[in-house]
This record gives C-alpha cells, sequence and structure tokens, in this order.
C-alpha cells in the first residue's frame, strides 16, 4: 500500500478499494503517524471507522471511536451504531444513539435500519415506536431501506390483526397515556391543566442530569414532536376548543401494512416483509392476496417470497394454488433451491400428496440435511412410517450427519410401529451423539418408550432431565394412560400444575386418555370443564373423541350420542364409529343404526360402519337384517380390509 499523503487522500476519498481488515488497519497506521491537524485527523479517522464497521470489527471500533479529542462527526456515530447492532452488542447500539441525540446530532438514513433492527432483537416495542416518531419528525419515513426497517420490527414486535391492523394497537406509556388524542376535541382550559403539566414534568427530565431521565428518549421524542405538533395548523380552535388531529398518536398506530401502504417506492423485501408477517400471524388468505398484488405491482417473486409463502398454502390446504407456485419456481429456476425444495415437500404432505413429495425430493440436485429431514418428518406425520425409516438410513448412508430434529422426528415411527429393538439401537445412537439432553428427543423416546409398554424407562429419561416442559410432562401423563396406570396420569398430571407448569391441549388430552382408559367418567368431566372454561382451551376432534369413548365404554351410550350431537365442531366419522363399536359391546340396535346412518352420510363406502352394524345384528340374533347388510356389502362392492398382527420378540 502506498504511504505517501496523496495515495492516503485518494483512498480515504474511495475507501471501498479497502478488500481487507488487515488493509484497513494499515491505513488507519499511516494516518496516527500524520495527525499533526485533529480536524483533519477527525475527519480521516470517521473514514477509517466506518471502513472498519464494514468489516464488524467491534474492537477496533469501539477503540478509534473513544480516540476522538473533539466530539465525534456524524459520520463516527452512525459507523459505532451500526457495528454494535451487527455484532450483537444492541444495548451499546442504543446507548450510543442516545449519546449521539445528547450531542446534538440527528440520525440519518444509514442509522435507523440498524437502530430498528436492535430493536427487533431486544424485542422492545417501546423504545421501536419513540424511534419511528423520530424518523418521521427528521421526514424519512418515505426513505425504502428506513421503511423496510420499520416493517420488520413491527413483524417482529407487534402481531398483526386480521380484521383491522390499525385498531386495538394499546396505548403506549411513553405517550403519557393521552387518551385518543386522535380526532379528541378537549377545551382549552382542559389543555392548559393537563398537558402543560406534563409537558413541565418532560422539560425537567431534559434538562436533568440524571442519566437514568437521560435514558428516557421516548418520553423526550413524544414530548418534542407534541410540542411542536400543537403549534402548527393541525391544531384548530373552534368555539374555545382544540381540536387534536393527525398527533404522534396516530402515527403510533402505524403498524406493518400502515407504513407499507405510505412508502413511495417499494421493493421486493418490502412486499416479503408483508408477506411474511401475514403468514407469521396465520394470515394465509392476505397473504396469498399480498402476494397477487406483488404480481400486479410488476415485481417477480423471489426464492424467499416463494418459500415464505408455501407454508400459507400448506396451512390452507389448497394443493392447486401449491402447483401454481411450484410451476413458477420451475419456470425461474427457483426449485433447485433447497429452502424452495423443502418448502414444497411440506406443502404437498400437508395437502395429503405425499406421492409429489416424493418426487420434489426425488428430482433435488443437492439434498443437504433440510431436506432430508423434511422428509423424513413428512413421511412420519402422513403415517408412513417405513419409508420414514428408509430415508433416515438412506440419510446416513449419504454421509449426512443426523440431528437433533432427526430422531425427534423418527421416534415416534417406532412408537407406532412397536420396534422396541430399532427404537434401542437408535437410543444409543443419539447418547453417542450427545442428543439426549434435548429436550425435544428426550420427549418423543419417552413415547416410544411408553407405547413399547417400556413405562419404566420413559420414567427414567424423565426423570434424568434437567428441565421438564409442557411437551415432557405431557409426554410422560401420555406414557401412564397408554399403559392402564390412569390414577398415576392423573397424579402425575396434578403434579405438573403444581410445579407452575401451565397444560396445554395436549396435556388435556392425555388427561382425557388416562380417564378414558380407566372408566373415569365423573373425573373425565371435571378435566374436560377445567380445560374449556379454567384454562380456555378451545376442545379439538380428539378430546371429544376422548370423551365420547369413555361414557361408549360406559355403558352411558344416550349421554356419549348427546354428547357428539352438541359439539360446537362436526363431528368426524371416527368419533362415531368409536360410538357404534361401544353400542356393538352393549347390544344396543336402535342406537347403532341411528349411528351407522351419521357414519355412511359422511363416508357412504365406510367399511367399518357395514362391519360393524352387522356384528351388532348377529350378536342380537338378527340374522336376517346382518344377512341383508351383507348382501348390500356385496352388491356396492364395499369389502372388508384384510387386517394382520406382529409381535416383536425381545
Amino acid at each position: 500500500m502506498k504511504t505517501t499523503v496523496e495515495a492516503i487522500a485518494n483512498i480515504l476519498g474511495n475507501p471501498s478499494v479497502i478488500k481487507t481488515s488487515s488493509q484497513a488497519k494499515q491505513l488507519h497506521a499511516q494516518i496516527v503517524k500524520r495527525q499533526g491537524n485533529a480536524i483533519l485527523f477527525a475527519k480521516s479517522a470517521a473514514i477509517v471507522l466506518s471502513v472498519y464497521a464494514n468489516f464488524n470489527l467491534l474492537r477496533d471500533c469501539l477503540s478509534l471511536f473513544n480516540a476522538f479529542r473533539y466530539p465525534p462527526p456524524g459520520k463516527a456515530w452512525k459507523s459505532i451504531i451500526r457495528c454494535c447492532a451487527s455484532n450483537g452488542n444492541f444495548e451499546e447500539s442504543v446507548a450510543f444513539f442516545k449519546k449521539m441525540r445528547a450531542a446534538g446530532k440527528f440520525p440519518d438514513r444509514n442509522v435507523f435500519p440498524s437502530l430498528l433492527k436492535t430493536c427487533a432483537d431486544l424485542g422492545d416495542l417501546r423504545f421501536g415506536e419513540a424511534v419511528h416518531c423520530c424518523v418521521i419528525r427528521v421526514g424519512l419515513d418515505s426513505d425504502l431501506f428506513t421503511g423496510n426497517a420499520l416493517m420488520n420490527m413491527y413483524v417482529k414486535l407487534e402481531p398483526l390483526i386480521a380484521h383491522n391492523v390499525f385498531d386495538g394497537c394499546s396505548e403506549p406509556k411513553w405517550a403519557f397515556q393521552f387518551d385518543n388524542c386522535l380526532n379528541r376535541t378537549v377545551s382549552s382550559a382542559s389543555y392548559k391543566q393537563e398537558y402543560k403539566e406534563k409537558f413541565e414534568v418532560v422539560d425537567e427530565k431534559l434538562h436533568s442530569s440524571d442519566e437514568n431521565a437521560s435514558d428516557e428518549l421516548m418520553i423526550v421524542d413524544d414530548y418534542v414532536s407534541l410540542k411542536n405538533y400543537v403549534g402548527r395548523s393541525n391544531v384548530d380552535c373552534c368555539d374555545g376548543e382544540i381540536v387534536v388531529v393527525g398527533s404522534v398518536l396516530e402515527r403510533r398506530k402505524n403498524s406493518v401494512e400502515k407504513v407499507f401502504k405510505t412508502m413511495p417506492v417499494r421493493d421486493v423485501v418490502s412486499w416479503n416483509t408483508v408477506i411474511g408477517g401475514h403468514v407469521q400471524n396465520g394470515m394465509h388468505e392476505e397473504a396469498l392476496l399480498t402476494l397477487k398484488d406483488m404480481g400486479q405491482g410488476n415485481l417477480k417473486p423471489d426464492s424467499y417470497t416463494l418459500s415464505t409463502i408455501l407454508p400459507a398454502i400448506a396451512k390452507h390446504v389448497d394443493v392447486m394454488k401449491g402447483k401454481e407456485i411450484h410451476g413458477y419456481a420451475v419456470r425461474h429456476g427457483y426449485d433447485k433451491d433447497v429452502f424452495i425444495g423443502s418448502s414444497l415437500i411440506d406443502m404437498y404432505a400437508n395437502c395429503m400428496q405425499l406421492e409429489y413429495s416424493y418426487k420434489v425430493f426425488g428430482l433435488s440436485p443437492r439434498k443437504d440435511r433440510v431436506s432430508w429431514n423434511s422428509m423424513i418428518a413428512v413421511c412420519v406425520q402422513n403415517g408412513s412410517f417405513d419409508d420414514g425409516l428408509r430415508y433416515l438410513r438412506e440419510m446416513l448412508k449419504a454421509g449426512v450427519e443426523p440431528v437433533a430434529f432427526s430422531f425427534s422426528s423418527i421416534m415416534p415411527a417406532c412408537a407406532h410401529l412397536t420396534r422396541l429393538c430399532l427404537g434401542k439401537e437408535l437410543h444409543g445412537y443419539i447418547i453417542r451423539q450427545g442428543f439426549d439432553d434435548n429436550i425435544f428427543v428426550a420427549s418423543s423416546l419417552m413415547d416410544m418408550y411408553a407405547k413399547c409398554g417400556n413405562i419404566e424407562t420413559a420414567k427414567w429419561i424423565f426423570d434424568k432431565m434437567e428441565f421438564q416442559d409442557t411437551v415432557s410432562w405431557t409426554a410422560m401423563i401420555m406414557a401412564y394412560a397408554l399403559n392402564g396406570h390412569a390414577r398415576d396420569a392423573i397424579s402425575f398430571f396434578k403434579k405438573m400444575e403444581m410445579e407452575g407448569v401451565k397444560p396445554n391441549s395436549g396435556s388435556f388430552l392425555a388427561v382425557l386418555t388416562a380417564c378414558s382408559h380407566g372408566g373415569l367418567v365423573d373425573e373425565a368431566r371435571m378435566f374436560f370443564d377445567r380445560m374449556t372454561q379454567g384454562y380456555a382451551i378451545p376442545p379439538g376432534i380428539e378430546h371429544y373423541a376422548a370423551v365420547s369413548d369413555l361414557l361408549g365404554r360406559a355403558g352411558r351410550l344416550d349421554e356419549a350420542y348427546e354428547f357428539i350431537c352438541k359439539m360446537h365442531i362436526k363431528p368426524t366419522d371416527a368419533i362415531w364409529l368409536t360410538l357404534l363399536s361401544a353400542c356393538r359391546v352393549h347390544k344396543n340396535v336402535e342406537l347403532a343404526e341411528k349411528v351407522a346412518k351419521e357414519v355412511l352420510a359422511i363416508d357412504p363406502e365406510s367399511v367399518n360402519a357395514y362391519v360393524l352394524l352387522s356384528n351388532v345384528y348377529v350378536d342380537v340374533g338378527r340374522w336376517k337384517e346382518a344377512t341383508k347388510l351383507r348382501t348390500t356389502m356385496r352388491r356396492k362392492g364395499v369389502k372388508k380390509n384384510e387386517a394382520c398382527s406382529w409381535i416383536e420378540v425381545v
């Protein structure tokens, strides 16, 4: 590197020529040798500081920043804030921003994206809203990069509301709870009495030497905005009243969509942020509509857009739209992207098109850990347990190391197939790889051992865990339930509550299953009421199934029928079949005929409905009805599937 003053000046004029951190430090050293002019040094050091920030050299940035003899220039503040944010030192980034403001330096478009990222990572919506006020005040609310950063912050910190994203936002404390100043009418006397006092309080804080007071940037920001606002023409005097409209509190109601709509220029990142926010908050239809609007805006979706929207299509179970996205990905070459491939695999599997998942995986040119694990998970989740185990073996043969998710995905296959020997082999591999401390892996191991009848080992794994969450407690309750230890399951459920672990819908399903297997009708009713009323958890079809199964086993068939009819969701054929099976056990022909009609209304080709009703007729000696029903089955081509069973000798 040339060491002449002219060469240094050329480099400082075009710092992008510096390609390595070593070159940046050499430049810094040459500048230090020639620091005769302190003001000139400050300008040069600010440029070097920005170069250090580009290379994320936080220690060098801090050292150089602290070496300024005069108040650092604005460029230096921007660089140190950006470098702190990039290195995850979010508290320092905020502290430097506050010091910058205290020094009289105003931030610009190069500061706010880093600062808003800091707000998002800190989870501090209150401070983020204050920064948004500052953005508006300096006139950068129309800047593309600042707008994108604002939307990203709100996506992470402020959930979107499906019907109206601008309503329902809680009033911030930093706004002094000005009681919906938006379009509010107050008397002049009320204004002087209510607001003037608050302005004076902030004046004290603003001029206080207390460091904690200076940290109340949100209060100061809101104070400046409101005080400046009161003097503008937006405050109209009418009949001795002041009508406050369009205040900063209206701007506070900005969320992702409002920021997006006010942006004069939008790029792909802007659209992706809005789509991602919709998907994150379960607003799948809105996400799809936004994607359509994006296309009409002459912007083409990129790979990130597609990988974001595919989960929404999967949740929406719209395979036709999924195929359209797939076709677009193929035409533009995005199908080669690993994340797109994994998203397509999940989407087809959720839409019950597992064969397409196989094809997407098979055509993938590069199969990494993500795609292998996606394939294993969708196979197990769709009941193709043998295929899941096959893909695990192929992944190992391909030299791809499994991760914790691989084992938490595959263990349910061993549990459903009751392959205890294979489960033990995988358990040994898990221990050798050090995944036995993973809470999800441990919970899946507990479930596997419980379903294979080895409840002692399941309890040993539970006791060995350093931390038990809702999932692990639920797995242990279900372990007792499936092995006929109903009282132990209930006791474990109560112990979970005493430990301060809040049960979820799965926990209640486990304890209801225990009650069903133990014939504990009153206890089941009590837990069902606690779930719906005490914890406000809406019951799912599986909770209704557990209770109706219990009532059927207890012989309370009419009560079970009435319980199913009063469900707030439409009963499935599986629930009716459970009751039909109970009708056979208790030889209730009349109810069996009514239930069979309900099943056949849902699935006219239901083999189980015909077979169970036929068996009911046989059990009570009504051979003519049984023969007639068998004849109907043959005429319709309904055949009973052959069954098989096996045991594993260990």
